[in-house]
């Protein structure tokens, strides 16, 4: 049975001070396309915001957010188209040359995930990396100018990539400088999305899910951005252990969704309280035991 505590607190932000943005660009590679499966696909996020995308059945590089297509040249996303085109005979051929050096045959794919991040300081960061079959397979140190292999297979891509000391050169900058500055850039186009604060909505109930066992859950909804901290604490002490958390979810609205829930005694006379950080804004939903209510300090 469900027990609903009544009192729907909205949580009212101010903005976020500072916070981390993204910039990611996501690469993948088939070796039997199906029904449905492209060869070859690209998609651009910043955040988790979807903003380019290419696949080899258009083989168009095409905007996915409006402030993208209402701020960049149609000659950006021509010249761009070009550049993937390369990159998709440039997967095929490397997947095909993976595949000879595992000995494999039938359905394989390659990833590459490369981009930077605007930390909340000013600092920056830039990662680049490749996957096979999902798993890892070479990661840049743009440090030292290297790759690090995780198998015999990776260490031959690995000699013949590091030969290239330009490519090298030309990958680190792209990451420290040419990355950060288009970050920054699609971070002023969609201002809008990217850098708006919607405060969560915070309900609390109790459901018996198992006989005898009471469980409190604090569920936040409707928040932006997705960064949030959720915790219940008893008689004023954080209960870590004890707590099950659900995933921070997209709601389909632009918005996410959690959960936070902490299993307790009906008998006892201990005092729970959720507490709830989103942007500059901490609130608590105090939950006093034996009542069906609950009160917002």
């Amino acid at each position: 049975m469900v027990l609903l505590l009544p009192l729907l607190v909205v949580l009212t932000a101010k903005p976020c001070a500072a916070r981390t943005h993204s910039l990611r660009y996501f690469r993948l590679g088939v070796s039997e396309p199906g029904r449905g499966i492209p060869e070859f696909i690209s998609v651009g996020y910043v955040d988790s915001h979807p903003v380019t995308t290419y696949d080899s059945v258009s083989q168009l590089k095409k905007p996915q957010a409006p402030w993208m297509a209402e701020n960049l040249a149609p000659d950006h996303w021509e010249r761009y188209t070009q550049l993937l085109r390369g990159w998709q005979r440039t997967f095929k051929m490397e997947l095909k040359q993976l595949q000879g050096h595992y000995n494999h045959s039938g359905s394989h794919t390659y990833q590459r995930m490369i981009g930077c991040e605007l930390r909340e300081d000013g600092s920056s960061t830039g990662f680049l990396q490749y996957a096979y079959d999902g798993q890892d397979f070479l990661v840049f140190d743009k440090d030292t100018l290297s790759w690090i292999a995780v198998d015999n297979v990776a260490h031959i891509t690995k000699r013949a990539w590091e030969a290239n000391r330009h490519e090298l050169q030309y990958q680190k900058n792209w990451l420290e400088e040419e990355c950060i500055a288009w970050l920054k850039r699609f971070l002023e186009y969609g201002k809008d999305t990217l850098q708006r604060t919607e405060a969560p909505l915070v309900r609390v109930h109790r459901k018996e899910t198992f006989p005898g066992i009471t469980t409190l859950f604090c569920r936040a909804y409707g928040f932006y951005p997705p960064e949030i901290s959720m915790t219940w604490m008893k008689n004023g002490k954080e209960m870590l252990q004890e707590m099950d958390y659900g995933d921070i979810l997209p709601s389909g609205d632009g918005t996410y969704q959690t959960w936070v829930s902490l299993d307790l005694d009906p008998q006892s006379g201990d005092s729970y309280s959720c507490h709830v950080e989103h942007c500059d804004v901490h609130r608590v939903l105090q939950v006093p035991q034996g009542k069906n209510r609950v009160v917002a300090v």
